[in-house]
């Protein structure tokens, strides 16, 4: 089955039936779980660091890198200690994690924000996809048209890596901060809610406005910035 297939199948929805709610692979529920399960700080701390790293995310990009895959390591350190060794290993697994891929992203820098660039436009082109309402099972087409495409412009321009990455990071909390905040009172809680489950559209949108904004005003701030260093 070629890509052209895929792509016919996912727009026609004739070709191809709904997929089943239990087999549906965003996980649109786990997301709105951890959305809600911010107290008032914790979204106002979000909300605050993703405004930072959207229009100053050029300004400490590898601090956000180190993070980054830090954090990568943490998960990857986990799931793979789980595996091996069960729970109780689990916390050594995230340390020796956390400590190899922070310390690694430190010489391999220029790497390292190209691979979140990738990452990046990964997250955005399925984003897109989504949004759209196309077949979720054909939905890593659509990432991996995004991690090429970016992978390939971070490798080519590593400013717009910085600026991709680091603005779409900064959206992400922005918006959970946002989405959270609107959570806790009453008056919105309902029409948050009814916007986040049935509109697709909402969430990515929500997503890449403030990344395309967050792009545009870096550029602007890079360009007028004549020590920036990358």
């Amino acid at each position: 089955m070629n890509c052209m297939t895929i792509l016919a199948q996912a727009v026609d929805p004739a070709t191809e039936p709904p997929v089943p709610a239990e087999e549906t692979i965003v996980p649109i529920d786990e997301i709105w779980e951890h959305i809600t399960s911010l107290n008032l700080i914790e979204a106002l701390t979000f909300i605050s660091f993703g405004v930072v790293c959207i229009f100053y995310g050029w300004r400490v990009f590898k601090v956000l890198v180190i993070i980054s895959f830090a954090f990568l390591g943490l998960i990857l350190g986990i799931t793979i200690a789980g595996k091996v060794g069960g729970e109780n290993r689990e916390f050594f697994g995230a340390l020796v994690g956390v400590v190899a891929l922070g310390v690694l992203a430190v010489p391999l820098m220029r790497w390292a924000v190209s691979i979140l660039g990738a990452i990046a436009g990964g997250l955005i082109t399925s984003g897109i996809w989504y949004a759209c309402g196309l077949n979720e099972s054909y939905i890593w087409a659509g990432a991996i048209t995004g991690i090429v495409a970016g992978g390939m412009i971070s490798f080519i321009i590593f400013k717009i890596a910085v600026m991709l990455f680091s603005s779409l990071g900064g959206s992400v909390l922005m918006v959970v901060g946002t989405l959270a905040l609107l959570y806790l009172y009453p008056a919105t809680t309902e029409d948050v809610e009814q916007l986040f489950f049935n509109h697709k559209w909402f969430l990515p949108i929500a997503l890449i406005v403030p990344t395309a904004i967050g792009i545009l005003v870096q550029n602007k701030f890079i360009k007028g910035s004549k020590n920036w260093n990358i």
